[in-house]
């Protein structure tokens, strides 16, 4: 019988599919043809079944899905709304960080979905755009009803994308009115659309809500009609047992954004508490304008760390098929499972901090890193081997951003760009 043709057979030590519970496979490859995964068989296998264009070694590595950024931000990260506009090479320093760091695809957040769009898709990662809501004036939009505008399309110009979609991420919830939930919510509804938005994310956003609208930010999204299946709410850190109960019985899945909470003094949420079935638990990293704050390692260690009864599978599902879930893409990608796309990751565990290699998902976990990663993947396309980029042009980007570097005395000020209203 001829062999099945293939495009690239990835040989590892290890390979992580994480769709089930402690799977990890030793000595297999994975097969991919079309940008998707084809099959994950053992090594003789492989080489008797499929005869690839390019066959790849990586004996001392483990192979995984590409980890999900479920919320961040791409450049810049300042004054809400941003004074700048729009800093292409500081959203390029950022997608640089995210290959790096094993990220194939992020939940963006911010005023310039459109800008953030097209990056992504130039530089081959995927990404859910979040189109942003909210009734103060901006660079994307003046009122609620210029900014549902806009939104809606941008929505029908990636509808279909296959590496591009979008979700409502309404800004500063506790400040949006009703009617325009209420709108929001018709629109959601009407598109099968999903929502992206920070709730809970300190006490003070709770009493404000409470004072304006006599309800907790839960309990009115909930009333609202906006808290279902398809909502993602990140943050969560300021919760109550009566909220904790409404999000399980919602079924919306939520991003822990644990470093973010940490660095701004508002602790973390229950963890383990949320970590319970039936709620979908992803992780992000919130952003920041300078890029290194797209690494979801640290979050890893740190949901570790404060839910010790959480496993190491648990907490990798989240940076992997749980951030898929909770961006409505479990279907296609955060699994390495034939008919996926073949968003992956691979990181190598020769060095000295994951020696000796036993137990590799726990030693990913409290010693992985963007140094660790080696290659990664999305769609098939191989847009970092052995640390290097393939498509990024890094030093063309490092000189650009030396060469805008302003004085010590001078707060940087990244480029202005003007934004071509449709």
């Amino acid at each position: 019988m001829p062999a099945t043709p293939s495009d690239v057979n990835i040989k590892a030590r290890w390979i992580a599919p994480m769709s089930g519970e402690g799977e990890l496979l030793e000595a297999h490859t994975l097969v991919i043809r079309d940008g998707r995964i084809l099959d994950v068989v053992p090594h003789q296998a492989a080489a008797e079944r499929y005869c690839a264009r390019v066959e790849l070694d990586r004996p001392d590595h483990l192979v995984m899905p590409g980890l999900v950024n479920a919320r961040t931000r791409l450049a810049p990260n300042g004054a809400d709304p941003p004074a700048q506009g729009f800093w292409p090479d500081g959203a390029l320093l950022c997608i640089a960080n995210m290959l790096k760091a094993g990220i194939t695809c992020f939940g963006g957040t911010g005023y310039f979905p459109r800008e953030v769009a097209a990056m992504a898709m130039a530089q081959g990662l995927r990404a859910v755009v979040g189109l942003p809501v909210a009734e103060h004036p901006s660079p994307w939009a003046h009122g609620p009803g210029e900014y549902l505008t806009r939104a809606l399309q941008l929505h029908d110009e990636y509808k279909g994308h296959p590496s591009i979609s979008t979700r409502f991420a309404p800004l500063g919830a506790a400040a949006l009115g009703d009617d325009t939930l209420g709108r929001l919510g018709i629109l959601a509804a009407e598109l099968d659309a999903g929502l992206l938005v920070s709730l809970h994310e300190s006490r003070h956003e709770v009493e404000v809500s409470l004072r304006r609208w006599g309800k907790r930010p839960l309990q009115r999204f909930s009333d609202l009609g906006l808290l279902g299946p398809t909502a993602t709410a990140s943050h969560v850190t300021c919760l109550d047992s009566a909220d904790l109960d409404l999000l399980r019985r919602s079924g919306a899945a939520i991003t822990l954004c644990l470093e973010s909470g940490l660095t701004r003094g508002q602790g973390v949420p229950p963890i383990e508490a949320l970590c319970a079935p039936p709620v979908r638990v992803s992780l992000g990293s919130e952003g920041e304008s300078g890029g290194a704050g797209q690494d979801l390692w640290s979050e890893l260690k740190l949901m570790a760390l404060h839910s010790p009864g959480t496993s190491a599978v648990h907490v990798l599902g989240a940076a992997t098929r749980g951030g898929a879930a909770a961006l409505g893409l479990e279907s296609e990608t955060g699994t390495l499972e034939p008919g996926k796309w073949a968003d992956v990751c691979c990181v190598d565990l020769s060095g000295p901090a994951t020696q000796p290699p036993d137990h590799p998902l726990l030693k990913l976990v409290f010693a992985g890193g963007r140094d660790l990663v080696s290659d990664v993947w999305v769609a098939g396309r191989h847009l970092l081997v052995d640390g290097r980029f393939t498509r990024l042009d890094w030093p063309a980007l490092a000189s650009r951003l030396d060469s805008q570097r302003a004085p010590a005395t001078t707060a940087p000020q990244p480029p202005r760009t003007t934004e071509n209203r449709p």
